[in-house]
């Protein structure tokens, strides 16, 4: 196997550029992922890994032997020292591996979809964590696809990668502007429903059996108006308290569940 001991490496230095530009990442179409459950659901889900970097001093998850045994030859091996690991490592907490893989495309062409699919759409969020966290949930009910349309931050970025705990690598994820999307909707007979303040009906009474689009804007400016006029209906999480806004991560959880809900009846 390959050894590395100096941060001073120039693939070293790559890693470093990629974990924290999204224009290393999209000019290398590459990205850094840690964490062996995350490398495992990489691997599962086609994803190419080019390099698996190993430090020993930091081992403690007895799966990496067998992940190591079990990647393609294509994959380079190389084992690392501690301090080189310390400085391209993300996390704090950590297992001792981290993987270069390829990105995917990610086009509304890529997505393969079944009969009156269920969608998520996520409109501008600037919250990395947001994201990881609805991606986590997208693969909890299973859903078709997520699309980001108008994206504020990279798919790769290292926050995503971490927040959604590998669930970035098991669901079917387009990225388009708004108005791609939703020409794409409309050509494939899918309703959008826009989750909106204002001239909205109550989440609960619209029919999410057919094929349909859940459409999320951000917390503090919510969905531009493409979205509210291209909107089947509008829809709004009933709320009791004083506060008139939720996290969009929970709202959309709520949302999606209610959906998932309607299709087991």
């Amino acid at each position: 196997m390959k050894q590395i001991t100096s941060i001073q490496n120039p693939f070293i230095k790559s890693i470093v550029q990629l974990q924290e530009k999204s224009k290393a990442r999209k000019k290398e179409q590459q990205f850094v992922i840690e964490g062996v459950r995350e490398i495992e659901f990489a691997l599962k889900n086609d994803y190419k890994i080019e390099q698996l970097l190993v430090c020993s001093d930091f081992l403690t998850n007895l799966r990496i032997k067998t992940l190591l045994e079990n990647t393609p030859n294509t994959t380079e091996k190389i084992e690392i020292s501690k301090e080189v690991y310390q400085k391209i490592a993300y996390r704090e907490s950590t297992e001792g591996i981290i993987a270069i893989s390829q990105t995917k495309d990610h086009s509304l062409e890529s997505i393969q979809l079944p009969k009156n699919p269920l969608i998520v759409v996520l409109e501008s969020l600037e919250k990395p964590g947001n994201i990881g966290a609805i991606l986590r949930t997208a693969d909890a009910a299973k859903i078709d696809a997520l699309f980001i349309a108008d994206p504020k931050t990279d798919l790769y970025n290292p926050n995503i990668v971490r927040s959604s705990v590998g669930a970035l690598f098991t669901n079917q994820v387009a990225v388009a502007s708004s108005q791609e999307i939703i020409n794409y909707l409309k050509t494939n007979n899918i309703a959008i429903y826009s989750a909106i303040l204002q001239e909205a009906v109550p989440y609960f009474s619209v029919d999410f059996s057919q094929g349909s689009a859940i459409v999320m804007g951000t917390e503090a400016t919510g969905l531009s108006n493409i979205w509210r006029t291209s909107s089947q209906n509008n829809i709004i999480i009933p709320m009791e308290g004083q506060i008139d806004s939720m996290n969009v991560s929970v709202a959309a959880a709520v949302l999606i569940f209610e959906a998932k809900r309607q299709r087991m009846s």
